[in-house]
């Protein structure tokens, strides 16, 4: 995997086809969505009400869809590849597959699936499947990001 994944991230021509990197694992607590609905005002209550939720498809609380996604940002940022070195996100493309339940621990899959130099630019587009795991190994979540990468010249 060369140098992916060091602490001050990767250029765009460190990357190949077919490298993956692993995050570490995050644990999803009830203050999360309890942030979350206050920064976004999303108070939806399968997220904010336990007795609401008990009635619904999952029988209790579970995180914010796209909480797990920010947070699987963060993991991608900690984990460094992008660290200094993304110049921006282009394109995600997402599924959510299972809910994210308060206590359950997740960590993300990045794979290169293709590279592609950007016109006028020294850098390129990296194009990355995601996958977001539990701590049981069941994908919850998955996708794919496109994101523009500096270049080191």
């Amino acid at each position: 995997m060369g140098s992916l994944g060091r602490s001050n991230g990767s250029y765009y021509e460190e990357f190949e086809v077919g490298d993956t990197i692993e995050t570490v694992g995050r644990t999803i607590t009830e203050s999360d969505v309890v942030a979350f609905a206050g920064l976004t005002g999303d108070y939806n209550q399968l997220h904010t009400d336990a007795e609401f939720a008990k009635k619904g498809i999952f029988g209790e609380r579970v995180a914010h869809g796209l909480l797990v996604l920010g947070i699987v940002s963060g993991l991608a940022a900690r984990s460094g590849f992008i660290d200094g070195t993304v110049e921006a996100f282009t394109g995600v493309e997402w599924k959510f597959r299972a809910p994210v339940r308060f206590g359950d621990t997740i960590r993300a899959r990045f794979e290169v699936r293709r590279k592609r130099d950007a016109l006028g630019h020294s850098g390129g587009l990296v194009y990355f499947d995601v996958v977001v795991l539990n701590q049981n190994d069941e994908t919850v979540q998955k996708g794919s990001w496109t994101v523009l990468m500096e270049s080191s010249r």
